[in-house]
């Protein structure tokens, strides 16, 4: 964000500059007042639980150059030192908008209109980020990319990445969110993707969308403004995206399993740990070996979505392909670790059915020593579908053949109880409410040599059992 002002933010947004100068540089967008790089615009944001205009003063007094307001006609007493300063100190800029987040995103609109740079926006219920990754790994075969940081990526998260991309790189990649009804359109209208990637349709957020198909329909706003010059790249697998066929507007490509992708997978082989295939292309008369070093079939779809972008963009097949060799995952999404006498495969980021039942699928290709023992908690943000998708996790586990299967939480538990494969294969299991009493029964649980995947959502803080673990001697 080089060479941007005060007097654009103004200019972008129609707020009143209640103190400081116009012409105060502006470099970084921060929604947390404990962190400023430098030429920080804070954004006061009122959340459910806190209002972060109580944060102001803070913000500045870390550094922020400076903050919207919309509960300020004119500077405060608390930030007039601040606003107002002594002789020779730098003034910080306050700004009265109607609606903090309105104008954030007006501010994002303006900083995309700044780029010359195609945009790749990437959504879909499970994966995005590591697809994201992975396309962002598949273009930089050919050319220099910019991409979201961390999962910045929903109707406030956008218009911060699009503030900290790197204006001078080829093409960027960003990841693109929604968890309620409009958001996408909302977001789409500020990141105006040139390339689209959708890459599933799940049930994450079915609790506020209230149904697979309102999910497919929110998500397909990533193409609004589309026309015959754009690209949809799908996963012609997925039941929903695959009615995709022949009804877009733009040009369509697909990929998958299946025969009739213009991008497919053939003859997968993974060991839990890499994985390898073959990319058939152009109706079968094409085809080259891609190799991965992360595990899993899910994964396999992200490198074909990764090498759908590069074609898209221009870059050579061979090299884009070169460079997915040398993606190796992240922290907590199916991150192999070392326990104190257990192996453990960390996928305790976050959970839904789709991705649980991967990452479970995963542990059973494994080759272990010990036993494959599986510690799934809670997915939340389920709504009413929750007991199903939670007898689901639980007869897939039994049905992969893992040796012991232990739930955290209610949700899992009572998936459990409800499963009828577990019982006709009698697969080992054990329950608890949650961490303190899974943590006090594990010792006796697992032995020396299992392969443990621990699998939930974020907000279950399954972080406390991998660090136990790590940690504790059986």
């Amino acid at each position: 964000m080089k060479g941007v002002t005060v007097a654009d933010l103004l200019a972008a947004t129609g707020g009143t500059l209640l103190g400081g100068e116009a012409q105060t540089a502006l470099e970084h967008i921060s929604l947390d007042s404990r962190t400023m790089e430098g030429n920080d615009l804070f954004i006061p944001v009122i959340g459910e639980k806190t209002d972060g205009h109580r944060y102001i003063a803070g913000a500045f007094a870390a550094g922020a150059a400076a903050s919207l307001t919309s509960q300020h006609d004119k500077v405060p007493e608390e930030l007039a030192a601040f606003v107002q300063p002594a002789s020779g100190e730098t003034p910080r800029a306050l700004i009265r908008v109607d609606d903090t987040v309105q104008a954030l995103q007006a501010f994002g609109l303006f900083l995309r209109s700044r780029l010359s740079m195609p945009v790749v926006g990437v959504t879909g219920s499970v994966g995005k980020t590591s697809t994201r990754e992975m396309i962002a790994c598949a273009l930089s075969g050919g050319l220099s990319v910019t991409q979201t940081a961390g999962n910045s990526n929903g109707q406030l998260g956008v218009p911060v990445t699009l503030g900290r991309l790197d204006e001078t790189a080829d093409i960027a990649v960003m990841e693109m969110g929604m968890s309620e009804p409009g958001e996408m359109a909302r977001i789409a209208a500020i990141a105006r993707p040139d390339v689209a990637v959708m890459i599933n349709i799940g049930v994450s957020h079915i609790e506020n969308l209230g149904s697979r198909e309102a999910i497919f329909r929110e998500k397909l706003h990533i193409t609004d403004g589309f026309t015959e010059d754009n690209t949809l790249i799908v996963n012609g697998d997925d039941d929903w995206l695959s009615t995709l066929k022949g009804q877009t507007r733009c040009r369509l490509v697909t990929y998958g399993l299946g025969p009739d992708n213009d991008l497919r997978a053939e003859d997968i082989r993974s060991d839990g740990k890499t994985t390898a295939f073959t990319l058939v292309l152009r109706g079968g008369t094409v085809k080259k070996t891609v190799r991965l070093s992360v595990p899993g079939e899910h994964n396999v779809m992200n490198a074909l979505a990764a090498v759908a972008v590069s074609q898209t963009a221009g870059v050579d097949t061979d090299a884009s392909i070169a460079a997915l060799a040398g993606f190796h995952g992240f922290k907590r999404r199916l991150q192999w670790l070392d326990g104190r006498d257990v192996r453990i495969l960390d996928d305790s980021y976050n959970a839904s059915p789709e991705s649980t039942k991967a990452a479970a699928k995963v542990l059973a290709e494994t080759a272990c020593a010990g036993r494959r023992v599986m510690i799934f908690a809670d997915m939340l943000e389920l709504g009413e579908t929750a007991p199903r998708f939670h007898r689901e996790v639980c007869d897939c586990a039994a049905a992969l053949g893992l040796d012991l299967l232990i739930t955290i939480g209610r949700l899992a538990g009572e998936g459990a109880g409800a499963s009828e494969e577990l019982r006709r294969r009698n697969t080992a299991y054990a329950g608890f409410a949650d961490n303190a009493a899974a943590k006090a029964a594990l010792p006796g649980l697992l032995r020396k040599g299992d392969t443990v995947l621990v699998k939930g959502s974020n907000g279950m803080h399954l972080e406390e059992i991998v660090r136990f673990l790590q940690e504790t001697a059986l």
